[in-house]
């Protein structure tokens, strides 16, 4: 209880009483101290609301397992259209086209035929995309660190090319190996119907070199394709929420950001296709055939052959682009990892410009 202006005046003649006034003094600033927590606010949000810290080891780990389940789970589902296109590509003179494939593969195999080559469909592709993903997370924020927050800015188109084509890199020579095996079980019937057929049986009479003979070619058709499906999406994402989505997307739910990346998946995905199908034609056929090189194999196909079965990969690379960004960010909503809106000018960039006061 505050003492009253008698009691005031009484104590100021009072040289002991001083001690108590300044106890109640110094008590008074204890009952703002709680004010002092909203600083950490936006922090305590932060935390409660992300499993973990941009950048950090989960963070990679996790995005790595979300590249696993994304590549794995897709390309698996598709191997019946990939069978025919392969077909397509190495012997056009037979399969013709694209239901003409199918309805002779069903005819000589039966249904099972159609899933010849899962086993190494699904291990590759599942190396593949935790290479893919796991690291073109780690390179993007490297090379973001590299360049600032301005030049990121101003060049973040050429920093998603570049972050996808390291990380592709080192995808494909998790690839190769399995890639090999799928497209010899594929293209060349009575070969081996089994991964562990398969396997034994080329490193028999090829040694290692059988699994690594297509790591180029294989380069030459992913790594152009990644830097399109990375860079084409991240810029696609951009565009969709600036004209295209009528609201922010801090408003938007978590099932309508899964839409726009759905959709934008899908677009770069088209793109995607139509970049690397050639390269894609020389993989199909060097692996089927020994001792060739990409360039022979290319002088063989000539500019008309490459093309061959585009259709087929457009349809199957632009379906499998879209359910993979898809069940990526799927991933990352479910373990609440942070997931950074699309870019914006940086302040400071803004003030050089002369785009604010």
């Amino acid at each position: 209880m505050y003492p009253s202006t008698l009691t005031q005046l009484a104590a100021r003649a009072n040289p002991f009483s001083a001690p108590l006034f300044k106890l109640q003094k110094a008590e008074e600033p204890e009952k703002h101290a709680p004010e002092q927590k909203r600083v950490f606010a936006a922090a305590a949000v932060a935390e409660t609301g992300d499993s973990c810290e941009f950048g950090s080891g989960k963070y990679y780990a996790l995005c790595g397992f979300g590249g696993i389940l994304s590549c794995g789970i897709t390309h698996t589902a598709v191997v019946p259209l990939d069978l025919v296109k392969c077909r397509l590509q190495v012997d056009p003179a037979k399969y013709k086209s694209i239901f003409h494939g199918f309805s002779i593969t069903i005819k000589e195999d039966g249904m099972r035929g159609l899933a010849k080559g899962w086993a190494p469909t699904f291990f590759g592709y599942s190396m593949q995309g935790l290479c893919k993903f796991g690291f073109y997370e780690v390179f993007k924020i490297l090379y973001g660190d590299m360049l600032g927050e301005e030049n990121a800015y101003m060049w973040r188109t050429s920093l998603y090319l570049a972050a996808s084509a390291s990380a592709e890199f080192f995808a494909d020579i998790a690839l190769a190996p399995m890639e090999a095996c799928k497209v010899r079980i594929q293209t060349q019937p009575g070969y081996a119907n089994t991964l562990r057929e398969c396997a034994p049986k080329m490193y028999a009479e090829e040694g290692v070199w059988a699994f690594y003979k297509g790591v180029v070619p294989l380069w030459m058709r992913q790594i152009p394709y990644t830097m399109m499906k990375f860079a084409c999406f991240e810029r696609t994402v951009e565009l969709l929420y600036k004209y295209v989505v009528p609201k922010p997307r801090s408003e938007c739910s978590k099932p309508e950001q899964l839409v726009v990346t759905f959709v934008a998946g899908y677009i770069a995905g088209v793109f995607c296709a139509i970049v690397s199908h050639p390269a894609d034609s020389v993989v199909s056929v060097l692996n089927k055939e020994k001792g060739s090189t990409a360039t022979q194999v290319l002088k063989k196909l000539g500019p008309r052959g490459v093309w061959k079965g585009l259709v087929a990969r457009i349809i199957m690379i632009g379906t499998l682009t879209a359910l993979q960004w898809f069940i990526y960010d799927s991933v990352k909503v479910y373990f609440r990892l942070p997931r950074p809106p699309p870019p914006e000018m940086p302040e400071s960039l803004k003030k050089k410009l002369g785009l604010t006061e």
